[in-house]
């Protein structure tokens, strides 16, 4: 059976494209440089703060990130104050959270959103005492696909790799769970594609959160 859980954030958990943009639009704002549209940012997120501000540059014709020093630090300062800017749950994801900890199972968030900004959208849509474990980009640990901080949250929770599901809605997340050795799940609500989902080789690609608690419920019956 699966003893654990961990949720990619930004279309997984939560519908966060709308604070996203808005962000980087007041960063643009800032910087007397072009806006981009939600299409472009859907686009440019999953890799990081940093990727999404290169590539924002770039699409504004920064082609050598001249100003990228300049951009990032008003972006983080921006992006701190409306991280949360009009941010909710997917449907049916507050059901299916309460669903697996009434399982026993751990859950965990692991974002390559900045790592105070992460916990403060987790904690401020879902509450402090729902996930055992958040964690966002950090100094010093590789961001995904990298899978060190996954296998970190995974030894964190004791257990193994065979044991944890992850879930994200990227080809990021799916080359990060497959790294990492664990049942992978891609959901089609987020801001991918579906061939770019099946690109990604994930073990499964999911519509709805029914879906997800299907895989958890038949993989404990196979035991």
């Amino acid at each position: 059976m699966y003893k654990a859980c961990v949720f990619d954030l930004d279309g997984t958990l939560t519908d966060t494209l709308e604070s996203l943009t808005y962000s980087v639009n007041e960063t643009m704002k800032e910087l007397g440089l072009p806006e981009i549209t939600s299409g472009q940012c859907r686009e440019f997120v999953g890799n990081g703060a940093k990727v999404l501000i290169e590539k924002t540059l770039r699409a504004a014709g920064d082609e050598n990130l001249t100003r990228f020093e300049e951009a990032f630090a008003a972006y983080q300062r921006i992006f701190d104050k409306y991280c949360t800017y009009h941010v909710a749950p997917y449907p049916g994801i507050t059901e299916m959270l309460e669903d697996m900890k009434k399982q026993g199972m751990k859950l965990g968030v692991l974002s390559n959103k900045p790592d105070r900004q992460a916990v403060h959208v987790v904690e401020e849509i879902f509450g402090a005492n729902v996930f055992d474990h958040i964690q966002g980009q950090k100094d010093g640990i590789p961001r995904k696909p990298d899978p060190a901080a996954l296998l970190y949250i995974a030894d964190e929770f004791g257990v193994e790799s065979a044991e944890t599901l992850y879930i994200g809605d990227s080809e990021v997340d799916g080359a990060t769970g497959n790294a990492a050795g664990m049942d992978t799940v891609l959901v089609s609500w987020g801001f991918r594609s579906r061939s770019v989902l099946e690109a990604a080789k994930p073990r499964f690609i999911v519509d709805t959160t029914d879906e997800i608690l299907k895989i958890v419920r038949e993989k404990g019956e196979k035991i």
